[in-house]
């Protein structure tokens, strides 16, 4: 995370986000997302949340391993999917080859674009040969705190050219959905599939 009032506020708000993000439907970006990768493929849900992912690929036959900067998620994340939710920063990410696909949904973009590109050579370090990312920002050019946390916004032009300079990772595959809670359906969001 790219600062502790972004941490604080899934602290205090843990309950309230996982009510709100638990059922959110993004069934199509997982989806998307599999579509590269072989049956029971290693995992890692990298800004858990709810859980709501990691128990997907699980009950899918996936390896999951999941982590969330936020003590109060992970308790909540453990709960709601039976399996040890780590406790982690992002920066701390230190796996070398390890998993077939990183899902980070709707998490790095808490994450200054200051520290966001070592976040994400450490994320294509964690990867096996050929193994994919997926990730989601708003969709925007906007970084900043907003509403108590902190966001970096990208366009698919701008995270291209954001990424340029990283040989080891290219996009595979973009788009852009409308947000999935209720009422939120004028936010847009850019989903990005990265490929080693």
């Amino acid at each position: 995370m790219s600062n502790i009032n972004t941490l604080s506020y899934y602290d205090e708000k843990a309950k309230e986000f996982c009510e709100n993000t638990v059922n959110a439907d993004v069934s199509p970006q997982r989806d998307r997302f599999l579509s590269y990768l072989k049956e029971g493929a290693s995992i890692l849900d990298f800004g858990c949340g709810s859980g709501r992912d990691t128990k997907a690929f699980l009950d899918l036959g996936y390896k999951v391993e999941a982590i969330d900067g936020s003590v109060e998620l992970c308790k909540t994340a453990f709960e709601y999917t039976g399996i040890e939710v780590k406790n982690m920063l992002f920066q701390d990410l230190n796996d070398v080859e390890k998993y077939d696909g990183i899902w980070a949904c709707s998490s790095i973009l808490h994450v200054s674009k200051a520290d966001l590109k070592s976040v994400l050579k450490k994320m294509v370090t964690a990867l096996k040969d050929d193994g994919v990312i997926y990730t989601s920002f708003k969709h925007g050019d906007f970084e900043g705190e907003r509403n108590g946390r902190y966001f970096s916004d990208f366009t698919e032009e701008s995270f291209r050219e954001y990424i340029s300079d990283c040989p080891d990772v290219s996009i595979v595959d973009s788009w852009i959905t409308g947000d999935v809670r209720p009422g939120r359906g004028e936010e847009k969001w850019l989903n990005l599939v990265l490929k080693k």
